[in-house]
């Protein structure tokens, strides 16, 4: 399993190592032991799956003090824009957004920590999404950034035309550089 630093503290992309033969392939998804070892430390209590057309935009969602959660997010299939925005506002990368793909033949995963907002734009004909977190739901914690905020200014890599985004999605606050998100 290779550990890949993005750049933004605690924010990590996991690259399996995969063991292919003439039956297929094998590869080890989540390993606590590894993953405490390189100082991630998570309790993950529950495993989440989505399935999405194309040019649906899901996100950008987290949920507030004390419900936050980290999620561990892969693509069982298809193919995704796995982005992250970092909320922390006592951190130097503040405000920055980091995107990665995923999909089923990468098997590329995001460990993205509490603090951030997270969303994905499915960018293959379908794509299914599964994520472990470490905290459970709180509808009354939920809170969103609107995909298309000016400030972030994030590239969905899907034609305006053609994006998907639920009518609660639509309606979430922009982002606000002043706000203490966490």
């Amino acid at each position: 399993m290779e550990i890949i630093n993005t750049g933004i503290d605690d924010l990590f992309v996991i690259i399996p190592k995969i063991f292919e033969d003439n039956r297929g392939y094998f590869f080890e998804s989540y390993n606590k032991t590894k993953f405490e070892k390189e100082g991630m430390i998570y309790n993950f209590i529950q495993d989440n799956q989505s399935m999405s057309k194309y040019g649906t935009i899901r996100g950008l969602h987290f949920q507030a003090k004390p419900f936050a959660q980290a999620k561990l997010v892969r693509v069982l299939s298809g193919n995704i824009l796995d982005v992250a925005v970092d909320l922390r506002h006592e951190k130097s990368s503040f405000g920055k957004v980091f995107s990665v793909e995923l999909n089923g033949e990468n098997k590329k995963q995001l460990l993205i920590p509490e603090g951030f907002a997270h969303g994905f734009s499915v960018l293959s004909e379908t794509a299914v999404v599964s994520y472990k977190i470490n905290n459970i739901y709180k509808p009354d914690f939920e809170q969103a950034i609107k995909f298309d905020d000016k400030i972030l200014d994030i590239d969905w890599k899907v034609e305006n035309e053609k994006i998907i985004v639920s009518e609660k999605d639509r309606r979430n606050d922009n982002f606000d550089i002043s706000k203490i998100y966490f």
